[in-house]
Parts: C-alpha cells; sequence; structure tokens
C-alpha cells in the first residue's frame, strides 16, 4: 500500500497544483469584487468539484489516456510529477496557467522517451481547444454581458437587491464552473493513473457503487480541494483584479461563460444528446480553465469598448501558456531517465 501511496503521490501534488491555480478560474472574480470571501468560495468550490470528478470525470480522461497510454507506475508517477512541478512553478508567481497543457506537454515527454506514438488525432483534439476556448468563452461573455445589462436596465431593480441577486448568481454559477471544472480537469490530475490503477471497485453500504476510476479521482479530488484552501489566493487575485477591473455583474459574467465552457467539452450527457439528434457535438476533453476564464474577461472588455485591458499581464499569462507544456515535456523526458537508469524501474 505504501509503495501504491508514492506513486500515487505525484499525481496528488498535481491535484494540489490544479486547486492553487485553477479554482482561481472559477472564484477569482468573486474574490477580487469581494462579493465573496475566499474561504467561503473555497468551501464550495471545494465540494463541487470532487462530486464533478467523482460523477462526471470519466469522459475527458478516455480522450487523454488515447494521447498516450502510461501503463506503468513509475511512468504514470513521473508524468503527474513533471505536470505538477510546471503548474506550481506558474502559481509561484502568480498565473493561471494551464493543467491541461501541462499535462498533455508531459505525456509527450513520456511518448518520446519511450518511442510510443503519440495519438495524433486526441492531440489534435486537445490543442484545438486551447485555440478554440477562449475564443468560445469570449463570444458568450461578450453576449450575456448585453443580455445581463439589458435585464438589469429594464427591471429597475433596487442597488441593494441587485447586490443580493449578484452574490446569490455568483455562488451558483461558481458552484456549476467547479462542477464542471472537477469533471473536465481531473483527467489531467489522475487520467495517467487509470491504466494502472491498483484499486478494486467497491460497492458503499449497498447504496453507491465506485470503480476503480472514480475512487483515483475521488483522491485527485480532495487533492484539488487541498489546494484550493492552502494556495489559490494569490493566484484568484490576478484574476479577479488586475487583468482587467471587474465590476460584481461581470464577475458573475465571466464566471458564467468560462463554466459554461468546460461544461461543453466535459458533458458525456449532453454529447450522446447531440449526436442523438443528427448534431456536432463538442469532442470531450480537459481544457483550460485558466484560458476558458481569460477569454471571458476579455470579451467583457471588447463588449464595454476595449479600454482598461492589461495588455502586458496578458502577454505573461500568454508566455505562461506557451511555456508551460515545453517545460513539462522536457522535465518528464528527463526524469524518466533519471527513474530508469538510476532507479531501474520500469517507465
Amino acid at each position: 500500500m505504501f509503495r501504491i501511496l508514492f506513486f500515487l503521490s505525484s499525481g496528488l501534488f498535481l491535484g494540489w497544483s490544479l486547486g492553487a491555480n485553477d479554482a482561481a478560474n472559477i472564484f477569482g472574480t468573486a474574490v477580487g469584487t469581494k462579493m465573496l470571501d475566499f474561504k467561503i468560495a473555497a468551501v464550495i468550490c471545494s465540494i463541487f468539484i470532487i462530486l464533478g470528478a467523482v460523477i462526471s470525470g470519466a469522459g475527458a480522461s478516455n480522450t487523454l489516456g488515447k494521447l498516450g497510454a502510461v501503463e506503468e507506475l513509475g511512468g504514470a508517477f513521473i508524468v503527474a510529477l513533471s505536470a505538477a512541478v510546471s503548474v506550481l512553478w506558474m502559481t509561484r508567481v502568480g498565473l493561471p496557467v494551464s493543467t491541461s497543457q501541462a499535462i498533455v506537454g508531459a505525456i509527450i515527454g513520456w511518448n518520446f522517451f519511450t518511442n510510443n506514438p503519440t495519438g495524433v488525432e486526441s492531440l489534435t483534439k486537445i490543442v484545438g481547444t486551447w485555440v478554440f476556448s477562449p475564443i468560445l468563452s469570449a463570444i458568450f461573455s461578450f453576449i450575456l454581458f448585453f443580455i445581463v445589462k439589458w435585464f438589469f436596465e429594464r427591471s429597475k431593480i433596487h442597488l441593494l437587491r441587485m447586490d443580493s441577486y449578484t452574490r446569490v448568481g455568483l455562488v451558483i454559477v461558481g458552484a456549476f464552473g467547479s462542477y464542471s471544472l472537477g469533471a473536465n480537469n481531473i483527467a489531467n490530475v489522475m487520467g495517467v493513473f487509470t491504466t494502472s490503477s491498483p484499486f478494486a471497485d467497491v460497492n458503499i453500504l449497498s447504496l453507491f457503487h465506485l470503480s476503480s476510476t472514480q475512487i483515483l479521482f475521488l483522491l485527485g479530488g480532495f487533492a484539488i480541494a487541498v489546494g484550493v484552501f492552502t494556495y489559490s489566493k494569490k493566484v484568484m487575485m490576478t484574476v479577479g483584479t488586475n487583468i482587467f477591473k471587474l465590476s460584481p455583474v461581470t464577475a458573475f459574467v465571466a464566471v458564467a461563460s468560462s463554466s459554461l465552457v468546460l461544461f461543453l467539452f466535459a458533458s458525456e450527457g449532453l454529447k450522446n444528446f447531440l449526436i442523438s439528434h443528427g448534431l456536432p457535438s463538442f469532442p470531450l476533453v480537459p481544457v483550460s480553465s485558466s484560458q476558458a476564464i481569460v477569454g471571458a474577461v476579455i470579451g467583457i472588455s471588447l463588449a464595454k469598448g476595449g479600454r482598461n485591458i492589461n495588455y502586458k499581464l496578458l502577454g505573461k499569462i500568454s508566455l505562461g501558456w506557451i511555456t508551460t507544456p515545453i517545460a513539462a515535456a522536457i522535465l518528464s523526458y528527463i526524469s524518466l531517465f533519471f527513474m530508469q537508469n538510476v532507479f531501474m524501474l520500469q517507465v
């Protein structure tokens, strides 16, 4: 059991890093605009991330597995550790980076080291979402901004009541966004361990059935929750106040838009519904919540005339998005060499 926990520790570390960094993408705008206290936001975020991971986390993990099937625990340990270190590096400087990009880079590093072919179709889908998801999020927030503005202008709601409604709205969309984050991004945390999972299926009081994969995702969900509580506040302030000054209402729009994007790329039910009716569907891939929220904030700024955007910070964030997968791939390749040749473990 100790050996298993040791190998899983890198996945749990990656989960902690995801919680420390990506929780900002869900509640950063609410905390940054002081509509929600950080501790309340962290509790809501943690609960719904765990629920999303266990209930709906399987879809995106399948696509990630096709990118490169890491079958040895030693290899999975290094891949997850390399991604986690890359994310932690960016988190320490307060930048919202993508765990999706980090884990993809680390898997590609494993593919190069082991001479395994990279799943080109899966890679194309995933990289395509890195471009498409922030654009889609910006479009959603641009449209939703004018819908919300139209509603408030005609409803003539008192300022205090509007404040209350906005707080409730931020809690609702934050819970939805946290669920979507858990469902979509748990694949980044524990996806590389699914083919070598050491757990057996369990039944809890004959009421709940948890597969071995769901047990992995449950552990990963708890690790993400710990990251939310212990280290996410700095990145929340970057997202919530520094890119573009958001009001409480525009914060609601940003979170709703980015959460919808995460949900679209994680929901097996929605995908099956669209396919059954002959409609085009979204691929089930782990997308970047960081890119989605940044896209949403940019969409709002464009709706307000494109003024007051912190382009210097956006440049730093974009550089982080480029650097993260490259750094993770290089670190993965070098670490796999040491794992195999120094510690004599199969990768």
